[in-house]
């Protein structure tokens, strides 16, 4: 079944080449434009989108309020922030109003359609400069250094101390932050998919936390990972 998804993007000649490059493939149906953000919360129930990809500077009501607004009434619809900046202001902003993915402009459409696959299945997908950039705020309120140690190592070792997740619902929470299906989960644990499947709804359940997204940021937030 095709991934059905909705394009909102204020610059027309973008929204065109974003619309060519999906349609290319097979396994994603572009199932509505939008210019603004009012237009797409309006158009979001006629369209009935798997994915959103939501630009942020819009005219009217800006894509972090339509993603809101859009997150509030259908929370199974996945919305990824595809835009050029990357400030925190914005990156945290998007990621509060439930955003699942933060996608550079001028990412590759490879990279895009894996964004788009990684979402529908409820996986979180940042770009590794976004991703770097939360992991500096939540552990320590740096940008963390290219070899991964970071100032907040201390805190986070006695965070971890409080974690309710067992050894191997750890090696799974890293997966899921790294973006992994359960299937790829699995294939890298050599785990079966259903044990992969109870091991996501284990550790969903132990953080109160509704989603994989979800429980990726507060895995970063925590100093778990």
């Amino acid at each position: 079944m095709k991934t059905r998804v909705l394009i909102v993007e204020d610059h027309p000649m973008t929204l065109v080449g974003l619309k060519m490059l999906l349609e290319k493939n097979e396994s994603v149906q572009v199932v509505g434009e939008a210019a603004n953000g009012l237009e797409a919360v309006n158009l979001t129930d006629n369209a009935k989108p798997d994915v959103i990809l939501m630009d942020i500077g819009l005219p009217e009501m800006d894509g972090v309020e339509a993603t809101q607004k859009i997150k509030a009434a259908h929370p199974g619809i996945r919305i990824i922030m595809l835009t050029s900046k990357d400030n925190e202001s914005d990156v945290f902003a998007s990621l509060s109003a439930g955003a699942d993915a933060y996608c550079m402009k001028g990412i590759s459409i490879e990279a895009l359609t894996s964004a788009i696959e990684a979402v529908k299945e409820g996986t979180a997908w940042l770009d590794p400069a976004v991703a770097r950039m939360v992991l500096g705020r939540f552990q320590g309120g740096a940008p963390a250094p290219e070899n991964g140690v970071s100032n907040g190592a201390a805190a986070s070792g006695a965070m971890l101390e409080d974690c309710p997740l067992t050894a191997r619902e750890m090696e799974v929470l890293r997966l899921i932050v790294d973006g992994l299906s359960n299937p790829e989960i699995a294939e890298r644990l050599t785990i079966t998919k259903a044990t992969a499947k109870a091991h996501v709804h284990s550790i969903l359940q132990k953080l109160c936390v509704d989603d994989r997204t979800q429980a990726a940021v507060l895995a970063m937030r925590q100093g778990y990972v």
